[in-house]
């Protein structure tokens, strides 16, 4: 637990950088949203008042399918069902009692007569879509990526098929109808709003940051802290709450509809709106769901046929759906992410309020405690990786591992930051964790970087250490704090506002070191930090841990072959080959063992080199 004392809570600011921000941006598209709205009720006859209602209801619904899809990357297929269980829920509870005992004669009893208000229904509606999602969203997000796609299809069949079959609730086949139609243009434009608020917000929340790494990278995100299935389940959640709420206006629009009206076609299109504007968005939602309804109303004036140039267009059945697909490969041809990208608006800078309170508070020593392996064993198929190891690792030191390529150096790391699972042994952490998992290592204080850079490329620079932060800090404005502190002592501050895709090779290092540090670790793990950088970025990193180390006096221990590196910082090390620890020492011990001049060295020439390396 995390102590906040009252003169930090006065610095802070009412809300974070990133939800002012989120905020501002949220309130410009409703006010483009109510604008038209009140554009069309004032000039607009009653056909263009339908066209925005219809276009809120669907900005809606998409909405729904961004705050999921957009944010863990992963494609829903099955949202279309949300929206036809809302619609079917609203349709039950606000029919007449009278219309209801001839439409629906065989409706159990504690469904028929409740003849509830549109605002009533909802409210109702949006708990039960709480619990649909929490029930649909639980064994679903056990998959990922193509299989969790391709279980959300197959879940808008199954709904389509109890829809059908429930004859006795929904008509089956046949239209449900008798709603009342009390769903108009400000109704469908409020909705919508909230709905842009929700998912413009979602997205800088906890979850939001959380799902939006996993998408990126989920073993990374798992070694910052983060729970994926959580915080996708939380997303599948909130996009249930938002479709079942678009099916809600849908019914009452509508006054009649059939299963197949939520079926294949609506989650086409649905998609379609959203790969159009931009799936990682709000701002991609809003303007897919604009630019698609302009293009379908167009279509339609010739789906029937008619006279257009002089020319006469025959009747062509299905071309706005045709229109559709051209429109989406044409997009995803052109511009693969969508109009607007992964783009907000983002119309204020969140980088620059967060580093006004970067400095705010000093960084915090970690607690002491140890990691140990105790007789470890990792084997993978017929070969054994790591053989038998048993080591322990105190705070406030620096421990090098070395050894050969292929010794087993990074496998026994991987199993110090629970993220391989030993074959034989254990590891101690010196704190209980339940059941060992990355995530829940990151969350113990055990922080690591990648041999191979694993930063989340599609977020910005500063949200990738936000996402660390954030699992250590009380509320969203002091991780955003953290996170500049530890940008600032990476020399990343500069960067903080631009997406990580865009860094060089060393300050994506750099990054990567400073998400981990975020996380206030106890023992911090580095694979082969120097990798790649020129003396120069090397001595700087040497520099910057040395003086980590003498700040928080955390532990490190790290794998490298920059042997200058090894010899300099650290100040034990432990050398293996094939899996076993043949040498385990300071550093000068290590250049005299003849085992580690055999195994590691190889000769009296490479000795000689080494030798040459650390003067």
């Amino acid at each position: 637990m995390v102590s906040v004392t009252a003169s930090e809570t006065r610095s802070r600011p009412f809300l974070p950088a990133a939800f002012r921000n989120a905020f501002v941006d949220a309130l410009a598209m409703v006010a483009v949203l109510v604008l038209a709205g009140l554009a069309v009720f004032l000039f607009g006859g009653a056909a263009m008042q339908r066209v925005v209602t219809y276009a809120a209801i669907m900005l809606t619904a998409v909405l729904g399918l961004q705050i999921f899809s957009g944010n863990t990357g992963i494609v829903s297929f099955g949202h279309a069902a949300f929206v036809g269980l809302g619609a079917y829920a609203t349709g039950i509870l606000t029919m007449p009692a009278a219309l209801q005992r001839t439409a629906l004669r065989d409706l159990p009893p504690f469904l028929a007569g409740h003849e509830l208000s549109f605002f009533a229904a909802l409210a109702v509606v949006l708990v039960l879509a709480v619990l649909i999602g929490l029930l649909t969203g639980t064994p679903l997000l056990r998959l990922s990526g193509s299989s969790m796609a391709i279980a959300t299809l197959a879940m808008l069949i199954i709904v389509y098929t109890l829809l059908v079959a429930s004859r006795e609730i929904t008509r089956g086949s046949q239209p449900f109808y008798g709603v009342p139609r009390e769903v108009g243009l400000w109704t469908a434009v409020v909705v919508a709003s909230i709905a842009l608020l929700a998912a413009r917000l979602f997205r800088e929340t906890s979850f939001g940051l959380a799902a939006r790494a996993a998408a990126d990278d989920e073993r990374g995100a798992a070694a910052v802290g983060v729970d994926h299935r959580t915080a996708r389940l939380a997303a599948w959640v909130l996009s249930a709450v938002a479709a079942m709420a678009a099916g809600a206006m849908m019914a009452q629009f509508l006054g009649a509809f059939s299963p197949r009206d939520f079926y294949f076609d609506l989650g086409f299109t649905l998609l379609a709106m959203l790969i159009v504007g931009g799936m990682s968005s709000s701002l991609g939602a809003f303007a897919g769901v604009v630019v698609t309804i302009v293009v379908v109303e167009v279509v339609r004036r010739f789906e029937g046929g008619g006279v257009v140039l002089g020319f006469q267009l025959p009747v062509l059945f299905g071309l706005t759906q045709g229109v559709l697909a051209v429109a989406m490969i044409l997009v995803i041809w052109r511009r693969p992410t969508g109009l607007f990208g992964d783009r907000e608006l983002d119309l204020l800078r969140r980088s620059e309020s967060a580093s006004i309170a970067a400095s705010a508070e000093p960084p915090r020593r970690a607690g002491a405690g140890h990691v140990a392996a105790d007789h470890l064993s990792r084997r993978y198929a017929g070969v054994v990786a790591v053989d038998d190891v048993t080591l322990s690792f105190d705070t406030d030191s620096i421990t090098g591992i070395i050894g050969p390529n292929g010794a087993g150096k990074t496998t026994l790391l991987n199993m110090l930051a629970g993220d391989v699972q030993p074959s034989a042994g254990s590891v101690s952490i010196g704190m209980p964790v339940g059941k060992a998992s990355a995530f829940r290592f990151a969350r113990a204080g055990i922080a690591r970087t990648f041999q191979n850079i694993r930063i989340f490329p599609r977020m910005t620079v500063l949200e990738n250490v936000v996402v660390a932060a954030r699992q250590v800090e009380p509320d969203l404005a002091a991780a955003e704090a953290a996170a500049m502190r530890e940008l600032a002592r990476m020399g990343l501050e500069a960067f903080a506002d631009r997406p990580a895709a865009g860094l060089a090779y060393g300050l994506r290092r750099r990054l990567e070191v400073a998400r981990a540090l975020a996380l206030k670790p106890r023992f911090l793990l580095l694979d082969e930090p120097a990798a790649g950088m020129n003396a120069v970025e090397t001595a700087e990193l040497v520099a910057i841990l040395a003086a980590v180390r003498a700040e928080r006096r955390i532990g490190v221990i790290l794998i490298e072959h920059d042997m200058r590196l090894v010899m300099n910082l650290c100040e034990r090390v432990v050398v293996i080959d094939h899996g076993r620890v043949i040498a385990d020492g300071t550093p000068a011990e290590a250049q005299t063992n003849p085992a580690v001049v055999a195994a590691y060295l190889g000769s009296r020439t490479a000795r000689a080199h080494m030798d040459a390396k650390t003067d």
